[in-house]
Parts: structure tokens; C-alpha cells; sequence
């Protein structure tokens, strides 16, 4: 999974009315496609507690003249270290962890080098556990294999990663890791006793009314009832339906229609509801790096004067799609830009798409 960080520059949330997109959007939308020879490309941006805006153009699949549509599937990478993030406050709310449950505490007869058993949630929440970057190779083949069920093929994962020393102590370092979340994954299934995908959809994604969102690879292999993922092999695009491997999903498998990720989007920005999902107090804990980093969990906080401060942002790619957030909580505002296709172009486009719906939203 590729996670560069490239940075330039949401209860039961009331499932507000989408406006229709308007045509210098779509408009913009492809000239940018064009230009950086993408699929497709999608933006979704919230103000207040509407999405005002929406679309998406292009095609599911090079060489096949289909066109995605404003409820299409698209992959977010490692936009899921967040989702996972937020399910572990859920889950601290409720008492069922605290901030610093130990990996220890959850796994008391699960071998583990003894530099990892006071390895916080938090930490691993915040890339701070000192977890490497890599995954073990021999446990990584294995994991591709997929073999067993779900939560035998995440034990078996961590097992492996536990077993190594951490690659930097503990706590002292910032180290951006699937490894880590994928542990962080497997603390809240054990501690909840079902896997981290049932538990994220019973308790995030529906509560949220994001009905769209799963994991892997969207829509069904071999058919074109969703958008194709994509890579560039000697100046071409070449669609593929391929992701990583189940083991690792709480650090960036899901995928979902930006109209949904908008939806998750709302609860980061915040509510004065009594019926928010999370407390403020909560929110700001997940929003809060460590003194002297820009890590929160799963968010990185970076500081734009159109953001009116502090912004939240993270991409993802599994190196076959992009996806990238960027909220402002103090402007209640947020856009959220997704493509079938990964690279440096992606990057680009969706970085102007971004930086085109906040001049068209927050400096008319």
C-alpha cells in the first residue's frame, strides 16, 4: 500500500439532500482528467451540514466506454487509518478500551518481543509504537495468500509483526506503518470478539448511513458494475481488479462513494447535536498530534489560512487508485477527491480539484 503523505497545500448524522453538481464542476472535473490522463475523477465538498457539491466524470474502465456515475465505488487507501481510529474512540466511550490499553492487556498469551507489550492504542493510532514501516516478507507472501478465515489471517499477520523488535523504540518516534494499524485492527476485534470489518460496518459506517462502503475491491471481478482500478505500465493505463491483502484492512481497504465519504467527513467536522456519534471532547483527542508532530490518529493536522487554522487531511492508494481528505473544522468544510488510477498525475488532479472547490466554496 503506498501512503506518501503527499500534503501541498465527518451520531447518526441527518443524511442531508446531495445538490446536484453544477455544470462548471463537472466541467472543471474533466478538463483535469484530460490533462493529466486519468480514468475518471470524483470530488465531493461539504459546507455546514450539506454536501453542495458532487460529481464525477470519466469512465470505469479504460478502454471501455462506460462512464462512472456520482454513486460509483472508489478505493481509499489509507484514508481507512482514520475509520479505524474513530472506532476505537466508539469503543473508549463505551469502556471497552482506554487510550492506553496495552497490546499486553489484549493479548496476554500471544508471544511478543517485550518491547512491544506496552505498546499503547493511542501510539499505534498516532504511527508511534515503534512499528516498522515493512511487513515481515515471509509473513506478508503468507498474507496473500489469504488462506483461513479473517481473523486467522490477521492473528497470523500480527503474530509476525510482534515477534520482530520494534524498528524504533516506542513512543519516541514517528513511523508511518499499516503494520501499526493493523495491530491497532486486531486490539478492537479481540476486545469486541468479532472481526474489524463487521464491526466497523454495525457500528461506523451504518450509524453514519454510509450504505455504500465494504472492503477490497470494488464491485465484482471481472465485471464492470463499479469503477476498475488502474496502473500505468509503459505510459499506458491498464485497468486491474487486484487490492492488498484482508490481514491489513484496518489500515486502508475500504471503499465507498464520495457521497459516503463526505457523510464521514461531517462527523469530523463536528456537531452540537446531543445525538452525535463522538464527543467534542473525543474529536479533538483524535485530532491532536503528539507535541511537536503533525500525526494525529489517522489524520495529519497541517495549518492553512483558507482552513482558518488547523486542517485534517490524508490520502491513499493502494497503487491502483487515490483518494485525499481535506477538512476545516473551523470552517465546517470539507472536500474529499478520488481517482481510479495512482501516481503522481492522480496526485495532481485531485490536489487542483481540492484547491478548485475551495476557491469556488471558500474565497468566491
Amino acid at each position: 500500500m503506498v501512503a506518501s503523505l503527499r500534503f501541498p497545500l465527518l451520531l447518526l448524522l441527518a443524511i442531508t439532500p446531495t445538490m446536484a453538481a453544477p455544470p462548471e464542476t463537472r466541467a472543471t472535473l474533466e478538463s483535469l482528467r484530460a490533462q493529466h490522463d486519468l480514468p475518471a475523477l470524483a470530488v465531493a465538498v461539504v459546507k455546514g451540514n450539506r454536501i453542495v457539491d458532487l460529481a464525477a466524470v470519466g469512465v470505469r474502465k479504460i478502454g471501455d466506454s462506460t462512464p462512472v456515475t456520482d454513486d460509483d465505488l472508489f478505493h481509499i487507501g489509507s484514508c481507512t487509518k482514520s475509520m479505524t481510529a474513530t472506532l476505537a474512540a466508539l469503543m473508549v466511550e463505551k469502556g471497552e478500551l482506554r487510550w492506553d490499553t496495552t497490546l499486553q492487556e489484549v493479548f496476554p498469551k500471544l508471544p511478543m518481543h517485550p518491547d512491544y507489550r506496552a505498546v499503547t492504542l493511542e501510539q499505534l493510532l498516532q504511527n508511534r509504537g515503534g512499528v516498522p514501516g515493512a511487513p515481515p516478507e515471509a509473513a506478508w507472501t503468507r498474507a496473500w495468500e489469504a488462506k483461513g478465515s479473517i481473523l486467522k489471517q490477521r492473528r497470523d499477520f500480527i503474530k509476525a509483526v510482534l515477534a520482530d523488535p520494534p524498528e524504533v523504540p516506542p513512543g519516541t518516534l514517528t513511523r508511518y506503518s499499516n503494520q501499526g494499524f493493523t495491530l491497532a485492527g486486531a486490539m478492537l476485534e479481540e476486545t469486541a470478539h468479532q472481526p474489524w470489518e463487521a464491526l466497523i460496518t454495525q457500528r461506523l459506517f451504518r450509524p453514519l448511513g454510509m450504505n455504500s462502503a465494504g472492503f477490497g475491491t470494488p464491485g465484482h471481478l471481472g465485471k464492470l458494475d463499479a469503477p476498475w482500478g488502474h496502473r500505468r505500465e509503459q505510459g499506458k493505463l491498464v485497468p486491474i481488479q487486484e487490492d492488498n491483502p484482508p490481514a491489513i484492512s484496518p489500515a486502508g481497504r475500504v471503499h465507498l462513494s464520495l457521497s459516503d465519504l463526505a457523510r464521514y467527513a461531517m462527523l469530523h467536522l463536528g456537531s452540537d447535536s446531543p445525538h452525535a456519534l463522538l464527543k467534542k471532547t473525543t474529536l479533538e483527542k483524535l485530532h491532536t498530534p503528539p507535541e511537536g508532530t503533525s500525526y494525529a490518529c489517522g489524520w495529519v493536522v497541517v495549518d492553512r489560512p483558507w482552513a482558518g487554522g488547523h486542517a485534517l487531511t490524508h490520502n491513499g492508494s493502494n497503487t491502483m487508485w487515490y483518494a485525499v481528505m481535506w477538512l476545516a473544522p473551523e470552517k465546517h468544510f470539507a472536500v474529499v477527491t478520488a481517482t481510479n488510477v495512482a501516481g503522481p498525475e492522480a496526485e495532481a488532479a485531485c490536489d487542483e480539484a481540492t484547491s478548485s472547490m475551495i476557491q469556488k466554496w471558500l474565497q468566491p
